[in-house]
């Protein structure tokens, strides 16, 4: 596994690994720096602005941690610090990079910035773009997807699941597909290992339902229930 490395300015505390962002600096967690240098590649909208940047050769995700639902139109980014180890940005650049080495299909996490505010800390994480990939959600606007996708979804989840890797937010908009037709899982905010098999069902019923939903809300999105059955093929089978 890389080997992460740590480091205090002030109050922000940083992991990183050095063979991509040797020079690490608080400044590399902000949009407006690699703005200044015109290295901002492109960017997502969602629960707040994720940017995409260009350095030494790489193309990385940059992503604040921001807090959604209800409490989250009151406390935009501000988290309650329970010690370093149980920050959301520390847990998730870990898992990535423990399931980055067992060749689980995630992006690897690069860097992590956790800063201080007395009692809470806001947060954000740079992970390596998966390159020439879109979310299936936004594909199935477009088209179809072959069988043999829906089926690879289903290995990819059990392979996840045979780690016991929970996925919180186990959606559409979090399956990618790159151009040579691999599937990737993104965005391991909340997520971990957990013990047990009940939780498994639910997990895979959450990514149903988020198809479902996806479907009321556009009558085009090119979506069946056969291709949910051809997931469950896969994923018993993988």
């Amino acid at each position: 596994m890389a080997n992460i490395k740590q480091k205090t300015i002030g109050n922000s505390t940083l992991l990183y690994l050095d063979n991509y962002l040797p020079e690490i600096s608080v400044e590399m967690f902000e949009a407006q720096y690699w703005q200044a240098q015109n290295k901002i590649i492109g960017q997502a909208e969602g629960r707040g602005t994720t940017f995409f940047f260009r350095e030494n050769n790489h193309d990385f995700v940059l992503r604040h941690y921001r807090r959604g639902g209800l409490i989250g139109k009151f406390i935009e980014d501000l988290y309650f610090f329970s010690g370093l180890a149980k920050t959301r940005a520390f847990v998730e650049m870990h898992l990535l990079n423990t399931m980055y080495a067992k060749q689980l299909p995630v992006p690897q996490a690069v860097a992590a910035r956790v800063v201080r505010r007395g009692l809470f800390f806001r947060a954000d994480i740079i992970l390596q773009k998966i390159p020439q990939a879109s979310d299936l959600f936004t594909i199935l606007l477009e088209q179809q997807v072959p069988a043999t996708i829906w089926h690879k979804i289903g290995v990819v989840i059990r392979q996840l699941h045979r780690q016991q890797i929970y996925h919180h937010d186990l959606n559409i908009h979090n399956i990618m597909l790159d151009n040579d037709d691999k599937i990737w899982l993104i965005d391991f905010d909340k997520c971990g290992q957990r013990a047990g098999e009940t939780w498994k069902a639910d997990n895979l019923q959450r990514l149903q339902r988020s198809l479902y939903k996806e479907l009321a809300k556009h009558p085009d999105f090119k979506w069946q229930t056969q291709d949910w059955l051809l997931c469950l093929e896969g994923y018993e089978q993988g």
